[in-house]
């Protein structure tokens, strides 16, 4: 009987990734295919243009999350800053199950709170004022009426711009601030926090009004490794992958 709930983030899959969507197809295959479930908490994909978008390598990585759900093992998803523009097509096709940007789940009585992570970093003032322009359905939708060719091209020029924003900004203002830790956490009536987005993995233990919690920070997949979080045994663990 399957019974291991697995939390995965930040895979960032791409053509130009190829050892990270090997690695990522053999867990599918090899480790998820055990598990009761697996949450895949945002940027699943380095870029995501629209669900018709069917480039090299999605159609195989859509055919392995397809056999996973068939497998019967649940498969959820929460959308990334990389993938927002990902929809209902695709979780149509895959068998995936689209979570909402704050998910609390239940683990044998324990109630757990996923998101990706960007709604934390609300220091980032920048990134936070473009995030609620580009999750507007007016952005959306002029964006996924263009030719997907140009899409293509602006997916590309989107990364390398952020990649030279980032260098231009302090660790501190890139990570979570604590205060919208606590607020989420009081919103959704929860004491453990599971997010991504940072690529700094980590269990923080803090004090919430008077109570023990915990925010676990998965890690970002790379070409020569990668480290998911398992609940198992009623714990939570990390495994490498």
């Amino acid at each position: 009987m399957k019974q291991d709930v697995l939390f995965i983030s930040d895979l960032h899959l791409a053509l130009e990734k190829p050892e990270i969507t090997r690695r990522f197809l053999h867990f599918l295959q090899q480790r998820a295919v055990a598990a009761k479930s697996l949450y895949i908490l945002g940027d699943l994909f380095d870029a995501w243009i629209g669900d018709d978008d069917n480039t090299r390598p999605i159609p195989t990585i859509k055919k392995a999350l397809r056999q996973l759900a068939d497998s019967g093992t649940e498969v959820f998803l929460l959308q990334g800053n990389r993938d927002f523009l990902l929809g209902q097509k695709f979780c149509q096709e895959t068998g995936i199950r689209l979570l909402d940007e704050y998910a609390p789940i239940e683990l044998n009585g324990q109630r757990i709170l996923l998101t990706h992570g960007d709604l934390l970093c609300s220091d980032d003032l920048a990134y936070q004022t473009f995030r609620i322009k580009s999750h507007s359905p007016e952005w959306q939708q002029n964006v996924l009426s263009k030719p997907l060719w140009l899409r293509l091209i602006a997916a590309r020029w989107y990364r390398f711009r952020s990649f030279y924003h980032k260098r231009g900004k302090t660790l501190d203002i890139m990570d979570v601030n604590q205060e919208s830790v606590a607020g989420s956490l009081r919103k959704y009536a929860c004491y453990t926090l599971i997010h991504g987005h940072t690529h700094r993995p980590r269990l923080h233990e803090f004090m919430l009004d008077g109570l023990p919690a915990k925010r676990y920070v998965l890690a970002d997949w790379k070409p020569d490794g990668a480290e998911i979080l398992c609940w198992k045994n009623n714990d939570f663990q990390t495994e490498s992958v």
